[in-house]
């Protein structure tokens, strides 16, 4: 069976997918200052290979990562929301049937409890 990763072009769309994301994120006024003074590059190429995960891609992330990485920050469960609201638009926005987005959103939704503070 296909995978969301695969039926959705790989990287290269999960790239332009995370580009736009990021922009959209940067732009919106309770996400964006998250990233001040943040190297984006770095961000960036971690997400590129999260929402590949989140797809059925080669890359995974353990819990233990996850928290690691977000423990320092004091994300909210409507920071969360938020990012799923704008992971939903951009995925459906670059072709993704609203199946496909939803079933990646739903893979994003478990992880809450390791990034929510």
């Amino acid at each position: 069976m296909e995978s969301l990763f695969e039926k959705y072009g790989g990287f290269a769309k999960v790239s332009k997918i995370v580009l736009e994301l990021y922009n959209r994120v940067l732009d919106d006024d309770d996400l964006g200052p998250f990233f001040d003074d943040v190297d984006m590059t770095r961000v960036m190429d971690h997400q590129t290979k999260f929402i590949s995960s989140l797809m059925g891609g080669p890359v995974t992330y353990s819990d233990e990562q996850i928290q690691r990485m977000h423990k320092h920050l004091a994300i909210s469960g409507s920071h969360f929301e938020r990012l799923k609201e704008i992971l939903s638009e951009t995925l459906t926005d670059h072709g993704l049937s609203n199946e496909g987005a939803d079933k990646i959103v739903a893979h994003f939704e478990q992880r809450r409890a390791m990034v929510v503070d």
